[in-house]
């Protein structure tokens, strides 16, 4: 039996469900109500003590952090292989993959939030709000402090242009392997990679930035044909929350020439930058 925490608009969550039905895998959802702060109640933390979300639960068994789960997954179920045969191959899926948790994740955080997501947490009242920035058990300070800022300060924050940067940076990387002429992430087979990210550039489309591949069309290929994938709308479509949405279009659109001129910015600096 497998069991899913989740929500429906959390990334790393999609990106489990993405593999899940990729391999025609059965699950029972549990959603977690992520804005009345769920994911930090003793009974989800005693289930997973990092208090995110997707955790799963298979036979009993608990496994959190959503590569970790993914590759489980591909390994416990034989059906539809998602790693490629070979060391290589595998190789080049954890290139892409361990990405996602050192820094794509930390600057997806980051640009939802400043950009939209704050708005839900500033509507509360002065005194949950100030409980919300204190009550963080056991997370990481760095991150706590992080987060605070994007909530407090938006656009503002000083994290933001640092994070749309690193997004300009991962297109044109991804879109500089992708001209190599293999139709993946990892080359011939669709992968983990290829799902890993799906969910994260989604959330880049609805914050109004997909002009940042208008100009990249190997990478607008690929994700083209990303969507076109029936597990994608069972995964990702079906489960989109016009709460959200709404917000993040309206905020997105209002902040998109801003985030033109940190685009700009960042790469004059690296053209300067670069040795002579």
């Amino acid at each position: 039996m497998l069991e899913l925490y989740n929500h429906d608009m959390s990334v790393c969550a999609a990106k489990v469900r993405f593999a899940l039905a990729e391999k025609g895998l059965e699950y029972t959802s549990h959603m977690v109500n992520l804005l009345a702060r769920e994911h930090k109640a003793p009974e989800y933390l005693a289930l997973n003590p990092n208090g995110v979300v997707p955790t799963l639960v298979h036979d009993g068994h608990v496994i959190y952090e959503s590569n970790i789960i993914n590759e489980y997954l591909d390994e416990a179920f034989s059906q539809g292989s998602l790693m490629p045969g070979n060391p290589l191959g595998k190789a080049r899926v954890r290139k892409w993959t361990q990405q996602l948790d050192t820094a794509i994740h930390a600057a997806t955080s980051v640009v939802s939030t400043c950009i939209a997501f704050r708005d839900f947490l500033l509507a509360k009242s002065p005194e949950d709000l100030e409980l919300h920035f204190r009550s963080q058990p056991g997370a990481d300070p760095l991150k706590v402090e992080r987060h605070n800022d994007n909530i407090r300060n938006g656009v503002k924050s000083k994290y933001f242009a640092h994070a749309v940067i690193r997004f300009d940076k991962l297109l044109s990387d991804m879109e500089a392997e992708l001209a190599g002429g293999e139709p993946w992430l990892a080359g011939e087979a669709f992968s983990l990679a290829d799902i890993g990210y799906a969910s994260y550039i989604r959330r880049l489309e609805h914050l109004q930035m997909s002009p940042m591949w208008d100009e990249r069309p190997y990478f607008a290929d690929w994700y083209g044909r990303l969507q076109q994938r029936d597990s994608f709308k069972v995964a990702i479509l079906d489960w989109d929350n016009d709460r959200y949405i709404d917000n993040m279009a309206k905020k997105g659109a209002r902040e998109w020439p801003l985030v033109q001129q940190v685009i700009a910015s960042g790469r004059t600096s690296n053209t300067q930058n670069q040795p002579s």
